[in-house]
């Protein structure tokens, strides 16, 4: 074999691992973050879990969606804060007007968890609540407030 054909076939073989990596969050080796990704489901909607490198991450439906532990927790906001089955998670406001994906981060746990769901606003929620049993198991420390909480 040429040196050209070798490099070619070294080159698409690392186009195809890179397509397979998601990035890890800066807080993904954390053994909390093993737990979370063997308790994720196979299927979440209709779409089956896919092959994906990187630590702490799972995805699904060629990356439609796509959960990442061990990302930043997050600190008091004002964005919208919803109860999924009792985890609790905020949505990224901002990402959602910018990108039209919805990106959600637990709030309250370490280490934290983010769902990005790039299909229909609606769906969102029954994607929160299939994912729930993966992220339980992490103690939630802090819980969101609502106006009528802070009054």
């Amino acid at each position: 074999m040429s040196f050209v054909a070798v490099a070619a076939v070294i080159s698409s073989g690392l186009l195809f691992v890179d397509s397979l990596r998601v990035e890890s969050g800066p807080k993904a080796g954390d053994p909390k973050c093993s737990d979370v990704v063997d308790r994720s489901p196979d299927k979440v909607g209709s779409e089956d879990r896919d092959w994906v490198i990187g630590k702490g991450v799972a995805s699904w439906g060629d990356r439609s969606t796509v959960l990442r532990c061990g990302v930043e927790e997050l600190q008091p906001t004002v964005n919208l804060c919803v109860s999924a089955d009792g985890v609790d998670w905020v949505l990224d406001e901002k990402r959602l007007k910018e990108t039209g994906v919805s990106v959600l981060t637990t709030y309250g746990r370490s280490p934290a968890v983010e769902v990005t769901y790039s299909g229909s606003r609606e769906e969102v929620g029954g994607v929160l609540v299939e994912l729930n049993e993966s992220v339980a198991g992490i103690p939630q420390k802090r819980k969101c407030l609502g106006y009528d909480d802070a009054l």
